[in-house]
Parts: C-alpha cells; sequence; structure tokens
C-alpha cells in the first residue's frame, strides 16, 4: 500500500496511518444501508432520520417502517398538498379516499377535506388506536396548513364482509375573529 503521508510524517503519524490501514478491507455496504428495502432493521431508524421523517415507531410493523422510508422523499416533495395526504396514508399501508370542499355536495366550508382511509394492522387485524393515531398525526404534518379535515376510518375485515366503517372525526380547532367596536 502506497502511502499518503509526506516524507517527512512522524513516526507517530507512520504508526496511526498503518493501524487504520487495516479497516480498509472491511466491507461497507453503503447501497444496502441507503435502500429502505435492503437495510438492516435495526439501522431502519437512522436511515428515517436522515430522510427527516418526523415520526417514527419501533412498533409499527416492519413492512409499514419500510414502506415510510420508501416513500419520504415523495411525501416531502408534494408536502403541503392533496397528493401528500395520499401517499402518507399509503406509506402506512392504508387505502384512502379524499374530498375536497368544492368535491363535496352541496359544496363544503372552503379548506376543508374529508378522509375515509381504510387501515389493516399486522397480520390483516384491525389497526390498533395509537397506529390510527399515528397516521392522523402525519396527515396533519402533511396537509395543506390552511386546511382542517374530517376523518373517518374504514376496516377491511377480510374478503367476505366487505367493507365496516367506522366514523372517528379529528379534532378541529377553527378561530373565528370578529371586529369588536371600540
Amino acid at each position: 500500500m502506497t502511502s499518503l503521508l509526506p516524507p517527512n510524517a512522524s513516526p507517530l503519524e507512520r504508526a496511526v496511518e498503518a493501524s487504520i490501514a487495516r479497516f480498509a478491507d472491511l466491507p461497507v455496504p453503503l447501497r444496502d444501508l441507503w435502500n429502505p428495502d435492503t437495510c438492516p432493521i435495526e439501522l431502519l431508524p437512522y436511515l428515517a432520520w436522515a430522510l427527516s421523517i418526523d415520526a417514527w415507531s419501533g412498533d409499527w410493523p416492519e413492512n409499514v417502517r419500510r414502506s415510510r422510508v420508501r416513500h419520504a422523499i415523495d411525501i416531502a416533495r408534494h408536502k403541503g398538498t392533496a397528493q401528500s395526504v395520499r401517499e402518507v396514508v399509503a406509506s402506512f399501508g392504508g387505502a384512502v379516499a379524499l374530498r375536497e370542499w368544492w368535491q363535496m355536495e352541496p359544496r363544503g366550508d372552503p379548506h376543508t377535506f374529508q378522509l375515509a382511509v381504510t387501515l389493516n394492522g399486522e397480520g390483516g387485524q384491525p389497526a390498533t388506536a395509537a397506529f390510527t393515531d399515528a397516521v392522523i398525526a402525519e396527515v396533519r404534518r402533511t396537509k395543506p396548513v390552511r386546511s382542517h379535515f374530517t376523518y373517518a376510518l374504514g376496516v377491511n375485515l377480510g374478503r367476505d364482509l366487505g367493507l365496516v366503517a367506522a366514523t372517528r372525526p379529528a379534532i378541529v380547532a377553527r378561530l373565528q375573529l370578529d371586529a369588536a367596536a371600540a
């Protein structure tokens, strides 16, 4: 191995170079570490952090954690749009029907939308309340800031039973200020 040190390097510098040279033979699978499908599961939270995923839970199923990392860049690109809301729900393994205020009959209040989300937990089980809350929190983070929404949760119980819906309104705070006469 050729040394990169200058000819006047000290014996200490040469000893450090010799000890570090052993690490050059260690394999560093960078392509695998930056790929959400091949990254070791114990390193996946660090990849999520590197991609600026705001919320993370080790309790989520592995396929959801990998999907969240896989969709992180697309969600960030479309943040603040209806498309980002769809991508967030898809990253949690859900399906969504989104209707904006101008698509409702009769028309809704401006800058509002309705979500009908179908989520399944691990192994096809119904999603837990904590998992559902995580999806709602991510929708809040990625939706247009001025928009408010109502949320209906559907649970797919199986092929034979079809879709059963349960409604859970999201807490929405809307302030209306009237100018007071002085």
